[in-house]
């Protein structure tokens, strides 16, 4: 199992979802660090969407040993995951495939508002063992 940090991004830039992982017992800080590294990224996420029409962006940061992952929706969400570099591109791919199609069944609900973050339970244990999956 490796170490990761996976969240879901509004247009706003608001965060919807986060799901951390680690190997290692981490304190408040590393956990700081691990968002300010994902919020960081935005930027470079906006810049890399006109670069190509894939939604999957693939690897647009690195820090250190880490990487970050962005993929993102046709409404603009973006799922970013910062993870040790040890996956391919191919699994982290699916795995955003994945989250994306769980995402979307979220929206399907009528009550729910899309600029509040996410706290289904059955929405996280699903997030969850699709990460077990494939991370």
């Amino acid at each position: 199992m490796s170490s990761y940090t996976f969240a879901i991004v509004g247009k706003q830039d608001n965060p919807l979802y986060e799901l951390v992982q680690s190997q290692k017992k981490e304190g408040p800080q590393a956990h700081q660090e691990n968002q300010f590294f994902l919020h960081a990224a935005l930027d470079i996420v906006d810049e890399e969407l006109w670069k190509t029409n894939s939604m999957f962006l693939k690897v647009v940061d690195k820090f250190n040993d880490r990487c970050i992952s962005a993929f993102v929706t046709a409404t603009n969400i973006k799922l970013l995951l910062l993870h040790d570099g040890n996956k391919g591109d191919d699994a982290i791919k699916s795995f955003f495939a994945e989250v994306h199609e769980l995402y979307l069944k979220v929206m399907l609900n009528p009550f729910f508002d899309p600029n509040v973050a996410i706290s289904s339970v059955t929405f996280d244990t699903r997030v969850r063992a699709v990460a077990r999956k494939l991370l």
